[in-house]
């Protein structure tokens, strides 16, 4: 005679598909941080609007990934935690539509928002037109600062986003099983 209780639960030890899920959507998402403040700070190479929109996920995926980990450790109900790492996939899955549109703009594709592709706008008068040009740091999404392997960093967005939600959607599946 088996007892169905045991042979569900994870072995002694072992971490739940909704744990690791969680654990890695939120590990991915701060190592992609790290890399953006690293070439940053140290590359020098500044974000453009697009850029920093971008960041905007992966600083949501860290602590709900670390909160979801901790709720389905601690027992959390199933529905809870399921609709957790649905958010973690959600929230990836637009990210990855914004490095999409994101690298169109690099591409040329169709136009990106006026805060870095169009025109500077109204600088003033021309008296203090230098002065204003001195302290306008305009970063153009539709320029590419670095590309490796024909990708741009916004590409690269894309894929780690896509990678989240897939593992977001791991969870998600194997929690239910």
């Amino acid at each position: 005679m088996t007892n169905t209780s045991v042979m569900a639960r994870p072995a002694a030890g072992a971490m739940s598909p909704a744990v690791a899920a969680a654990l890695l959507a939120a590990g991915i998402a701060a190592a992609a941080l790290a890399g953006a403040w690293y070439m940053q700070l140290v590359w020098g190479l500044q974000p453009c609007e697009l850029c920093l929109k971008q960041r905007w996920a992966y600083y949501a995926i860290v602590p709900l990934g670390l909160l979801i980990a901790l709720a389905a450790k601690g027992g959390a109900p199933r529905a809870l935690v399921l609709a957790g790492l649905g958010v973690v996939a959600l929230v990836a899955l637009g990210n990855a539509g914004l490095g999409v549109y994101h690298s169109g703009v690099e591409w040329g594709f169709w136009p990106g928002p006026t805060e870095c592709t169009g025109p500077i706008g109204n600088l003033g008068s021309a008296g203090n037109l230098l002065e204003r040009l001195d302290s306008v740091k305009v970063v153009r999404c539709d320029e590419v600062q670095f590309r490796f392997l024909g990708l741009s960093l916004a590409g690269y967005s894309v894929l780690i986003s896509l990678l989240i939600a897939a593992i977001a959607g791991w969870g998600i599946a194997r929690k239910r099983a």
